[in-house]
């Protein structure tokens, strides 16, 4: 009786953690091909996200930039921006919460193509975030699935 009373206990909590609203999906988030980690956090009352880790912060091929310097938003549509590093760029913006553990009528940035997209995140489970990215109606997008993990490095904020 005790020990299903304790089993009862530990399903609430856990389905509590997963349907806690936007706070199930704050925190960091390891990108698809594990390039980077970007940490979803309130910004006002909706969500933001910014690369809190790269797997290469500096470059390390010539032609790319100067070996050894800190990997930049060199293809950002404003010129003003292209020497900002891309460790603590923000990239989603203005994400609302939609229900069902949804949010949506936000931003994604691409540092690598200098694109913003419209965007759609969904929290599929605990540990696994569907990011849309689209231009015009969703169905013209690309959905990336980044996964939470433990001994996430914080290398800039």
């Amino acid at each position: 009786m005790k020990s299903a009373l304790i089993v009862t206990i530990l399903l609430m909590l856990a389905t509590g953690a997963f349907c806690a609203g936007s706070n199930g999906i704050l925190g960091a988030w390891h990108t698809e091909k594990d390039e980077s980690v970007v940490e979803i956090f309130r910004c006002g009352e909706k969500l933001c996200g910014k690369i809190v880790w790269l797997k290469a912060p500096s470059y390390t091929d010539s032609r790319d930039g100067t070996i050894g310097d800190p990997v930049i938003d060199r293809k950002n549509p404003d010129p003003a921006l292209r020497n900002w590093p891309v460790l603590g760029l923000r990239i989603l913006e203005g994400f609302t919460e939609l229900g069902d553990n949804s949010w949506g009528n936000g931003t994604c940035y691409d540092p690598k193509s200098g694109n913003t997209y419209r965007g759609k995140m969904h929290l599929a489970a605990p540990d696994r975030l569907e990011l849309r990215g689209f231009v015009g109606f969703i169905l013209f997008g690309r959905t990336s699935v980044w996964t939470r993990r433990d001994g996430v490095r914080n290398q800039g904020s």
